[in-house]
């Protein structure tokens, strides 16, 4: 639950960092236009705690599915994940806000099964708010949510729940009637009262169309550095993958540098190099 805090004590993601005041999604949709938005995904405390001071806004995307599960696509991933593991994030954080990505089947049904869903993400994590996937059809359950206190950002473009309708991962509005129909769907989105926008795998001219027509803020990946911000999946971003996305770029190569400690540790560990007397407890005299 979010009222839990770390034990600073007892657990290794010590020391607790000193709490600063945490952005609201007020300060988030007033950033429109302005210095752009930094964004990543987390999914654990010590994550979380190593982000947050860089971070406008963290994402607990279900994208865990893929990157923490090892499941196909983000389709089997549960309510009952994203809560975990967004009460972790907000848990490892102070200072940026916290969003929950709505997983497939937990939104669609109704405006009411989706009031349900939100309502237990927010109470039960203690996030800002929920990220939710879809265009015009989805502008009612967006204008229900957040005329119920619930903020709402929105998610077009390629909708990685809708991977079998879209037919797999490739960019979108590449044709007229998609870009118009990607347009389409973030105006709605918008409209309907969503605080801010992911355009997600879109050609750069039809990210930068939306960014500019749309009043809040549209937060890119696989768009444009036009856009008022963007976001990533920190494990590619850091080379957590052999795999990365043409629109990533590797900032590290994380894989590369803890399969050589792990090399390293190892061969100590068989030459029986490690423990050494630092790491061992001497008897008393």
């Amino acid at each position: 639950m979010s009222h839990l805090t770390l034990d600073t004590a007892t657990s290794r993601a010590n020391p607790t960092p000193a709490p600063m005041k945490r952005l609201t999604i007020p300060a988030i949709r007033n950033r429109k236009g302005k210095e752009p938005l930094v964004m990543l995904t987390a999914y654990t405390v010590r994550m979380a705690q190593l982000l947050d001071t860089h971070c406008d806004i963290l994402l607990v995307g279900d994208s865990l599915g893929q990157v923490i599960y090892g499941l196909p696509s983000t389709l089997p991933v549960t309510l009952d994940m994203m809560i975990a593991h967004g009460a972790a994030v907000v848990r490892g954080s102070y200072h940026s806000v916290v969003l929950i990505d709505m997983p497939f089947g937990s939104y669609e049904a109704s405006l009411e099964a989706a009031f349900a869903s939100a309502a237990r993400v927010m109470a039960e994590t203690g996030a800002a708010g929920v990220k939710m996937e879809g265009g015009e059809a989805m502008a009612p359950t967006v204008r229900f949510l957040s005329e119920r206190g619930i903020p709402v950002m929105g998610h077009v473009g390629l909708t990685p729940q809708a991977v079998n309708t879209l037919g797999g991962y490739g960019a979108r509005g590449r044709t007229n009637a998609e870009h118009a129909k990607i347009i389409a769907d973030a105006r709605a989105i918008a409209d309907a009262g969503a605080f801010a926008i992911v355009a997600e795998g879109v050609v750069e001219t039809l990210a930068n169309t939306i960014t500019a027509e749309v009043s809040c803020p549209v937060i890119g990946i696989g768009a444009s550095n036009q856009c008022d911000g963007q976001v990533l999946v920190t494990e590619d971003m850091l080379g957590l993958f052999e795999r990365t996305p043409r629109f990533v770029k590797r900032f590290d190569d994380l894989a590369g540098r803890i399969s050589a400690a792990v090399e390293t540790y190892a061969a100590e560990v068989r030459s029986r190099a490690f423990p050494g007397p630092e790491q061992v407890y001497p008897a008393r005299d």
